[in-house]
């Protein structure tokens, strides 16, 4: 691929590093296209269990490449067939059936910060910056904004961020409540590889139900999600993987999921 580096390793962890570093890692026609069919062919691999999304030469991702001649040129149709496309890829990103963590060392910001805010996990180092810089821009917030950030922060918090469209820090960002853990630069590497070991030693059907859950919860009655934990649970009583996890604990050792 042209914009994109993809790693994986044998333990079940695949790093999508978005690889325009001279951009500050900003996304082009050709990334958001090579995002989507990489978030898409990743759904379905059993192979792969979490994935790492970060940005590559320092920077996570400045947001949308507005350096061509397309914004306020390009006919509506083709700007339309953009934004179309920009959704495709929140939402291939939200439907991943695995956990993903945004690895973000440098600057997050429009797009960028929201493709990190779509990520279930979101771990920062003390030099990552944060900014919804949309209205500085003379545009509306986008990339999933207006529904992850009310979600994650509540509606007045979310407002704030996306009326000044400052620039945050990451001890801000935590604050906020937008990142689950803020971290030397010199350790964001390691720690976001302890945290990926972990998940993709985890039950890959037991994870991947409780993501759904959680990220449906807020959207239906109590009485909804305990029918659909029911349902869910149900599934989970018939894997090995209860199996092996009961075997596990009766002899005290750790257990060996194989998503089956």
């Amino acid at each position: 691929m042209e914009t994109l580096v993809v790693e994986r390793t044998d333990s079940g962890i695949a790093t999508v590093t978005m690889n325009r570093p001279d951009k500050k890692n900003a996304v082009d026609d050709t990334m958001w296209e090579e995002l989507l069919a990489t978030f898409r062919s990743l759904a379905p691999d059993p192979a792969v269990r979490v994935v790492v999304l970060t940005g590559a030469g320092g920077a996570f991702c400045s947001g949308a490449d507005l350096s061509s001649d397309f914004a306020g040129n390009a006919a509506a149709g083709a700007q339309l067939a953009f934004m179309r496309r920009l959704t495709e890829v929140v939402l291939a990103l939200h439907r991943l059936p695995k956990p993903t963590i945004a690895k973000v060392g440098g600057v997050a910001v429009g797009a960028g910060a929201n493709l990190a805010f779509g990520c279930d996990l979101i771990v920062a180092s003390d030099e990552a910056r944060f900014s919804e810089i949309f209205v500085k821009r003379g545009l509306s917030i986008d990339g999933g904004g207006s529904w992850l950030l009310p979600r994650l922060i509540g509606l007045h918090k979310a407002k704030e961020l996306a009326f000044f469209a400052d620039i945050i820090s990451a001890k801000e960002a935590e604050e906020f409540g937008l990142v689950n853990r803020v971290v030397a630069a010199a350790e964001l590497d390691a720690f976001v590889d302890g945290w990926a070991a972990r998940l993709a030693a985890g039950a890959p059907i037991a994870l991947a139900q409780t993501k759904q859950l959680l990220n449906s919860g807020g959207q239906v009655s109590l009485e909804d999600a305990a029918v659909a934990e029911g349902a869910a649970q149900t599934v989970n009583f018939s894997t090995e993987d209860l199996g092996e996890a009961v075997q596990a604990f009766l002899r005290k050792r750790e257990p060996v999921f194989k998503g089956r």
